[in-house]
């Protein structure tokens, strides 16, 4: 076996399939072209390798590369990048700027859609009102930072798929499954045009399509284990 074959073969990832955050880490490897095993880990039980990969916060996801772990999907996005730096596309821009401001907004992504859309699903106690409200204002700044970065083509990354696109990206399939749960639209193409003509062009292209789950599947998950999942969290309190 070459050597760039047993790179690829040694790629696993510790997750769960609903996890936006495994998704994303999916997609990048799937870009790149790396062959990776999705390790499933069960829902309220996290294994001995996931605690012993991840000691620190012993949270998923983690990409495991000939046993070495490297955690935080944002970071382990950037590592795949790295790791593969040979391998096309190249998912940060060159240019220091454009990469600055693609890490400022991807961490803006994680700021402001996982609490609310927990809220949204009912996986958290919250005011769901002021849940929509924030994601639909942080979609409108999103907007103008997709005319920004995009340069009029078709993705935040330009021609292909690149590192924000996969940072919000990877929350499109909660946010349409909310959009049914919650009986609200928050991808509202008559408020955001350009992001809602994205988002269904980053959903058809086939490595995120390999990686993102039907809405189906997430409404379906959330109706069966978000009450149960917010239950138990209440008896801890």
């Amino acid at each position: 076996m070459s050597s760039e074959k047993q790179e690829t073969a040694s790629v696993r990832v510790l997750g769960r399939w609903p996890s936006p955050f495994v998704i994303r880490v999916l997609i990048a490897l799937g870009l790149k072209g790396v062959d990776h095993e999705l390790v499933e880990e069960a829902v309220g039980n996290k294994s001995e390798l996931l605690l012993a990969s991840n000691p620190v916060h012993k949270k998923i996801p983690v990409l495991l590369q000939h046993g070495r772990p490297v955690s935080e999907s944002l970071i382990i996005v950037q590592y795949v990048d790295e790791a593969w730096a040979s391998q096309a596309p190249a998912l940060l821009p060159s240019d220091p700027y454009a990469r600055a401001a693609e890490r400022f907004w991807a961490q803006y992504v994680d700021d402001k859609f996982p609490t609310a859309i927990r809220v949204l699903r009912g996986r958290l106690d919250g005011d769901k009102d002021e849940a929509a409200a924030q994601v639909c204002a942080a979609l409108q700044h999103l907007e103008v930072a997709f005319a920004d970065c995009s340069q009029g083509k078709d993705y935040f990354g330009g021609d292909g798929v690149g590192y924000l696109d996969i940072a919000l990206g990877s929350h499109l399939g909660w946010i349409r499954a909310v959009e049914r749960i919650a009986e609200i639209r928050l991808l509202d193409a008559a408020k955001v045009p350009k992001l809602a003509a994205w988002a269904d062009r980053f959903c058809a292209h086939p490595a995120v399509a390999d990686a993102m789950p039907e809405v189906d599947r997430f409404v379906e998950f959330s109706v069966k284990n978000d009450g149960a999942v917010k239950a138990a969290s209440a008896n801890y309190k």
